[in-house]
């Protein structure tokens, strides 16, 4: 019977495989057989949890119309060869064969397309899998976690039914780290006892699952978050001198405080009050929180806060006619710390004057084209002022030229 039998297998094409099934089963992988490695057969394998666990195989004629007749029988290795009657069923379209144990089957068909299947079952135990923090105290920068995955059952066994040999499937343990809610673990399928120098800023569980060939376990434990994060906001973070800064923390964990504005003040306030910034350039901003477990965090933004630079534009028009559209002759300008402005009629008549620095300059809004503030308006025509300014940046706008000039008022 042996020697059909190899000539059998050796017309049977790959396809035909795909006509026997295990119900039940985890997974499945093929032989490799020394004496014919182009042969491969299924090895099916099941998870045995409870211990009582057994198979099944379902066999389907790859053609014909059928009925046909299923001749099962299992592998022995004493002769080394299928020759252990396991169950017979005439006239039918399929058959199956259950409560199954460890081993080689093959089921004889005939009735109009004669052939045979063969497979192999194999159980399964779950893996070890064990989950824990690396070292039993919490460090401020990182997390490394370690973990155990086994394989209880190492390799599965079948037989070279050309040669009789036993031969192995290797089980491998595969891994995959995960938390819940979800923090970042490098590697999580690679390295089994990872470091993440990005912590979990909340608690989170963290879980190990081991997966064999039929089996998977899974070992995890809660982690109570020690770890800190400076942040910060700022609004605005663009502005002419005085710029006033409203800074907001919205750091994690904090208990200690060092704000560092870039000008060579700091506060240590949680919240600080609001910062303004004079000279007219860029601000690197930091802020160092420490925790009540003394965990240290920095953030630095750099140029995080410009203070644009003066500007000073003067208008050669304006037209005081209430229509609500450049009816004050005002300057242009950003970060000037004074301003004095005169208004001359030709004649050498002072119309208009204003000097001021601080809130008298913020509230300023030019001339109205009133004499001296008065209820009297001044006549269209033309009009020379002398301006002066100061710049928070420590410029000034004195220049005769370029400070000096006339400016014409239409009604």
């Amino acid at each position: 019977m042996r020697s059909i039998f190899s000539i059998v297998l050796f017309l049977i094409p790959l396809s035909v495989l795909a006509q026997l099934s295990a119900p039940g089963s985890t997974s499945v992988r093929f032989t490799s057989y020394l004496s014919d490695p182009a042969l491969r057969h299924p090895i099916f394998v099941y998870c045995n949890e409870s211990g009582s666990q057994t198979g099944t195989l379902n066999a389907v004629s790859p053609g014909g119309t059928g009925p046909f007749n299923f001749a099962w029988y299992k592998w022995s290795t004493v002769s080394n060869s299928f020759s252990i009657p396991v169950k017979t069923e005439n006239g039918v379209m399929n058959s199956s064969a259950a409560s199954l144990g460890a081993g080689g089957y093959n089921v004889i068909i005939t009735g109009g397309f004669d052939t045979i299947l063969v497979g192999w079952i194999v159980f399964d135990e779950p893996p070890i899998a064990e989950a824990s923090l690396r070292n039993p105290a919490k460090h401020c920068d990182y997390v490394a976690l370690t973990g155990t995955a086994t394989a209880t059952v190492t390799a599965f066994q079948y037989f070279d039914p050309g040669t009789g040999t036993q031969l192995a499937l290797d089980n491998k343990p595969t891994f995959l780290w995960s938390s819940d809610p979800v923090s970042w673990i490098p590697y999580p399928s690679i390295d089994l006892d990872p470091i993440t120098y990005t912590p979990p800023l909340e608690d989170v569980t963290y879980k190990l699952e081991v997966n064999t060939l039929g089996c998977s376990s899974e070992a995890s434990f809660f982690y109570e978050s020690i770890h800190i994060k400076a942040d910060f906001a700022a609004e605005p973070v663009l502005g002419e001198a005085p710029l006033e800064v409203v800074f907001t923390n919205n750091s994690i964990r904090g208990s200690v405080f060092k704000w560092e504005f870039g000008d060579s003040t700091i506060s240590e306030a949680e919240t600080p009050d609001p910062h303004i910034y004079y000279k007219p350039r860029k601000y690197d901003v930091t802020l160092t929180i420490e925790s009540e477990l003394h965990c240290i965090a920095t953030l630095e933004v750099k140029e995080m806060i410009e203070v644009e630079e003066s500007i000073l534009h003067i208008p050669n028009v304006f037209t005081p006619d209430g229509d609500g559209y450049n009816d004050m002759f005002m300057v242009e300008r950003k970060s000037l710390r004074y301003v004095s402005m005169e208004v001359f009629s030709r004649s050498g008549l002072k119309v208009y004057g204003f000097s001021g620095e601080n809130e008298r300059l913020k509230d300023w809004t030019g001339w109205d084209g009133n004499v001296n503030n008065s209820s009297i308006k001044a006549s269209p025509g033309v009009y020379f002022y002398i301006i002066r300014a100061y710049g928070w940046d420590d410029i000034e706008y004195d220049d005769s030229k370029k400070h000096r000039g006339f400016v014409y008022l239409y009604r």
